[in-house]
Order: C-alpha cells, then sequence, then structure tokens
C-alpha cells in the first residue's frame, strides 16, 4: 500500500518544529544568559542565535541529505542525493515518516540539529572568540553531528546494530557533553571561574520554555500525532518533575536549603535523561529514571569537575553528556515491548540491549570527543579561539559587540 499523506500528523509534526525552535532561542538562549556575568549576557545568548542561522542553511543544503540519505559505505553516511535542496518536492513524503511531507521531516530534523550544536555553547562562555565560535558550528555540524545522526537514525552502523535513541541521548546530549569537555578543555579555565548567575530569573524562564518545547522534541519524536506521542508526552513530563524533586533533595542533605537553580537543573537533567527512552519506557520507570539522573549530574558537577579541573562553565557535560548517559543505558534496562515493539531492555527478557547501548555510548563519546579536539586545535592554531586578556575581564559584550545588556 502507497504511503498516504496524514494531515493531522502533519499538523503536529509542523507544531512540535516549532516547540523545538523555542527551545534554541528563546530557551537555550535565556537559560545559559542568566547564568553569566552581566558583562556577557549578550554575547552568551548571540551564541545561540547564530548556531540556529548556522545550521538552518548547514541542514538544508547538504547535512539533511548526508544525515538521513539511504545508507552508503558501511553504515558511516547517508548517500547525499538532493543536495542544495534540488529535487525535494513539495509534495513528496518522507522517506522515514512515510505520512508526513519530506520537507518538515527535514525541518524538525534541523531543530535538533541546532540545539545540540546551542548547547555546547554553555561550556566556553565568557571566553571564546565570537568568530571562531561561527566557524566551530560550521565544521562541527558537518563533521560530527551529521555522521552521528546518520548511525543512530540514519539508518547507519548503530541503527543496524539495533541502539535505541527515541529523540536524542547519544545524537544531542552525550554528543553535545563530550563536545563542550574538548572545548572546555581545550580552552582553558577563566580568569573568574566561579559561577555567578546574574539574573536567575532568565534562566528560569528559559528552562520553561525547554521543558515546554521539550514535549516537541521528544513526542514529536514519534513522527505521528497517537498513541505513541501521547506516551511520550506523559513519561517527558514525568520524568523532569522527579528530577527537580531529587536535585532539591540533594540540597536539602547538602546545605539544608532548597535552591532554585537546583530545581531548575534537576528539571533539566530529567528531560535529558528521558530523551532517548521516551518511546519506549512506562511512567513508574521515568519516575526512576528522573530520580536517579539528578544524583548521577549532582556528582559530575559536584565532585568530578573540581578532581579534574575542567571549566565547564554552565555544566554541559555535567548534565547532557552524563544524563545523557544514564538515560541511554536506562533505556536498554526499561525498555518495554509493549509500549513500543522497536525496543526490549533488560527487565523484559533482553539483556542484550543493554550491551548495544553501551557499545553506542562508547562510539558516540569517542567520536564526539576527539574530532570536537582536532576541530578545536585547527581553530586555535588558524583564528585562534581565546579572547584576549583585556577583552575577557572586562566583558565580552562591549569588546566583541559593541553593546551592552543593561543601561544604568
Amino acid at each position: 500500500m502507497d504511503p498516504v499523506l496524514n494531515s493531522g500528523d502533519t499538523a503536529w509534526m509542523l507544531i512540535s518544529t516549532a516547540l523545538i525552535m523555542l527551545m534554541t532561542v528563546p530557551g537555550v538562549a535565556l537559560f545559559y544568559g542568566g547564568l553569566t556575568k552581566k558583562q556577557n549576557v549578550l554575547n552568551t545568548m548571540f551564541l545561540s542565535l547564530i548556531a540556529f542561522a548556522i545550521t538552518s542553511i548547514v541542514w538544508v543544503l547538504y547535512g539533511y541529505q548526508f544525515a538521513f540519505g539511504q545508507d552508503i559505505l558501511m553504515g558511516l553516511i547517508g548517500n547525499p542525493t538532493n543536495l542544495l535542496f534540488n529535487g525535494i518536492g513539495v509534495d513528496s513524503l518522507a522517506r522515514l515518516a512515510p505520512t508526513i511531507p519530506t520537507t518538515v521531516f527535514i525541518a524538525f530534523q534541523m531543530t535538533f540539529a541546532a540545539i545540540t550544536i546551542a548547547l555546547i555553547s554553555g561550556a566556553i562562555v565568557e571566553r571564546m572568540k565570537f568568530s571562531s565560535w561561527m566557524v566551530f558550528v560550521l565544521l562541527w555540524v558537518s563533521l560530527v553531528y551529521v555522521p552521528i545522526a546518520h548511525w543512530v537514525w540514519g539508518g547507519g552502523f548503530l541503527a543496524q546494530l539495533g541502539a535505541l535513541d527515541f529523540a536524542g541521548g547519544t545524537v544531542v546530549h552525550i554528543n553535545s557533553g563530550m563536545a563542550a569537555l574538548a572545548l572546555a578543555i581545550l580552552l582553558g579555565r577563566r580568569k573568574n571561574s566561579s559561577l555567578l548567575p546574574h539574573h536567575l530569573g532568565y534562566s528560569v524562564i528559559g528552562a520553561a520554555f525547554l521543558w515546554f518545547g521539550w514535549f516537541g522534541f521528544n513526542a514529536g519524536s514519534a513522527l505521528t500525532a497517537g498513541g505513541l506521542a501521547g506516551s511520550a508526552f506523559i513519561v517527558t513530563n514525568t520524568a523532569a518533575a522527579a528530577g527537580m524533586i531529587s536535585w532539591l533533595i540533594i540540597d536539602y542533605l547538602k546545605t539544608g536549603k532548597p535552591t532554585l537553580l537546583g530545581a531548575i537543573s534537576g528539571g533539566i537533567a530529567g528531560l535529558v535523561a528521558i530523551t532517548p527512552a521516551a518511546g519506549f519506557v512506562t511512567v513508574q520507570a521515568a519516575v526512576i529514571i528522573g530520580l536517579v539522573t539528578s544524583a548521577v549530574s549532582y556528582f559530575a558537577i559536584s565532585y568530578l569537575k573540581p578532581r579534574f579541573g575542567y571549566d565547564d562553565a554552565l555544566d554541559v557535560f555535567g548534565i547532557h553528556g552524563m544524563s545523557g548517559m544514564w538515560g541511554a543505558i536506562a533505556t536498554g534496562l526499561f525498555a518495554a515491548p509493549f509500549i513500543n515493539s522497536l525496543g526490549t531492555g533488560v527487565f523484559y527478557g533482553n539483556p542484550g540491549q543493554l550491551v548495544t547501548q553501551i557499545i553506542a555510548i562508547v562510539v558516540v563519546m569517542a567520536y564526539s570527543f576527539l574530532v570536537t579536539l582536532i576541530l578545536g586545535k585547527i581553530i586555535d592554531r588558524t583564528l585562534g579561539l581565546r579572547v584576549k586578556h583585556k577583552e575577557e575581564i572586562e566583558g565580552l559584550d562591549t569588546n566583541l559587540h559593541d553593546e551592552s545588556g543593561y543601561r544604568i
């Protein structure tokens, strides 16, 4: 039977695409912007905005074609037909989502690429050249995000192996977390590496946009407007709530006081962890995933970061990288075949799925970290990565953009 366009699916996917766009700008921009020092707020927001713009162009010209083209080269990359958007008709249906137009599927996947690179910016705020960031975005999306998206979602070798990643635990969160760690190591520590949020209210608004948009991120990854989307929607909210509560419990145990920063950090950690599992697990599993993930991320931020001395400024690795790893592992544990026939985890009789998940985690971690290091080194040798000492001390808003977030 030939595929037929479904207007309900198409409407839901258009809405989901718009929701994910809100995750990047204003979501990530506000979330990160509020956490930085006031003299860097505009630069921090600008990093997300320009990342969205550059990725939008890369994706339609060639990124989508390599990521989601028919598999070639032993599962490493897709066949880049339709380069420069040629040959993609208004009425053509997506190969991997045959009830929606190809154009809608391309736009939906573009938003995933854009937020992945925007997330990385949290590790390098207050000290990276804006021009170097623009070049990095272009190269990283092309050489890191596109291949990994193909491996996991486009029919590449990890998909053939049976790796489960419903909405981006490996492709988005582990990938961005490892790249953030690599860049943070290359750039070195800031002159003042303390976390001094200048406007936590911005971050709360940003976190709210992220939570809101995440329903498009996870439920939209069902690619249809049906029961699976509804299941992904409810487990997404459940895990986020559990993550927030868990982080507050840790706050109470450690300091005796709940913190708003801890609450939004826990909520984001819960959202990250449920992302790969959203279309595979029950609500009960989502509670466990959310409760555990805050402990995982808290450990990374409070112990691993000071122990190894890397300056991941806004804890991209600690939250996205570490919670992404836990989420991918949890998918291998809790995937329930009665939720989605494509996934069966350890607790439903398939211990091999956990092994497959670990392989996918290790592959994505290694590739993202190593290629990011190489790209960073090349940019550092040519353009330079880090701003001048004077610019860093005085702030990037006035020195790099001749603008200021506040006229007081």
